[in-house]
């Protein structure tokens, strides 16, 4: 378990969460302003579902309760996502999310972590996003030159 650790200490198998919360209105609403998704669905004045790539938010609520030192020596840098949406993400419902890190290995002198990451409803369990990141959390030079 990587608690009381950074994010570029996460390894293979380790458990993030489960962090529950409710999905709000004025997230959607904002998460949605600043990226442009214009939709009347998601910036009306009561949207009921949230857009399916705000899952990146549920990413970092596991980091900061796995990781609460922060992002570590080394930024960590978002390479790529995959995610498969169930079910629409409801607003104003309790919601479920939990993560394992399923791979960490190094490429061209990068460390790579993914992560697969599982957003469902807290009441009945019903899955509404499963969500697999990768993100590069260090560089070989980086960390050459730091012990130097």
């Amino acid at each position: 378990m990587t608690v009381g650790r950074y994010t570029t200490d996460l390894d293979k198998g380790d458990v993030l969460g489960p962090v529950e919360y409710t999905m709000s209105k004025f997230v959607v609403r904002e998460y949605c302003h600043a990226n442009e998704l214009h939709q009347a669905c998601y910036q009306g004045a009561d949207p009921k579902f949230a857009p399916p790539t705000l899952v990146h938010l549920d990413k970092l609520k596991l980091y900061k309760v796995a990781c609460p030192m922060g992002t570590g020596p080394t930024a960590r840098i978002h390479y790529e996502y995959d995610a498969t949406l169930h079910a629409p993400i409801p607003v104003g419902v309790p919601l479920r999310v939990s993560g394992t890190v399923t791979d960490r290995f190094e490429k061209r002198g990068r460390s790579h972590v993914l992560t697969t990451i599982e957003l469902r409803t807290a009441a009945d369990n019903q899955p509404l996003v499963t969500y697999r990141d990768t993100v590069i959390v260090s560089y070989r030079a980086a960390a050459e030159k730091a012990a130097s």
